[in-house]
């Protein structure tokens, strides 16, 4: 069963924020939820992204959250040590975790280190996802996707393992 709610790591987010495309995140079929973690791993550098991001916000594409509810504080914590994973991913998965929401991350490694502290099932949504999502609701088209994972390879560093999204439907 799908939560209706998506918890976004900042991986997720920085892609769509790359490309000045938040209104994707917006039109996707679950609501998008950021912490404050995430948010100021986002905003900390790049005044570009920071501008997007509370755009995103003010217009509706995401709603945002803390990390205070005593449960989530705990799993954030366990998953701190070592401190291998950023604040925004544990943050991330704090929430989601506890909430029992999906996570929006891209990172496999935090995932699988989130199952082995905390024993948490995780739906996972990386951003290929949210793209096939939004090309399933009829919310994007095959071209325009597309012309995305390919501003995301050419300027982003950002690879998808397909040619096209038409493979992926």
């Amino acid at each position: 069963m799908r939560s209706a709610i998506v918890v976004a790591d900042t991986s997720v987010l920085i892609n769509f924020l790359r490309i000045d495309r938040m209104d994707l995140i917006g039109k996707h079929p679950q609501q998008f939820l950021a912490t404050d973690h995430v948010e100021a791993e986002i905003t900390g550098d790049y005044p570009e992204q920071r501008i997007r991001y509370r755009n995103a916000v003010a217009s509706g594409f995401l709603d945002t959250c803390s990390v205070a509810d005593p449960e989530e504080v705990e799993i954030f914590l366990r998953l701190r040590p070592g401190e291998r994973l950023g604040a925004g991913e544990c943050s991330a998965l704090a929430v989601a975790i506890h909430g029992r929401f999906s996570i929006a991350i891209d990172d496999s490694r935090a995932v699988r280190r989130a199952i082995r502290e905390v024993g948490a099932k995780l739906e996972v949504v990386k951003t290929v996802d949210v793209m096939v999502a939004l090309l399933r609701a009829g919310l994007l088209d095959i071209a325009a996707a597309d012309r995305i994972k390919d501003a995301w390879a050419r300027d982003h560093r950002f690879r998808l393992k397909c040619a096209s999204f038409q493979e992926l439907l």
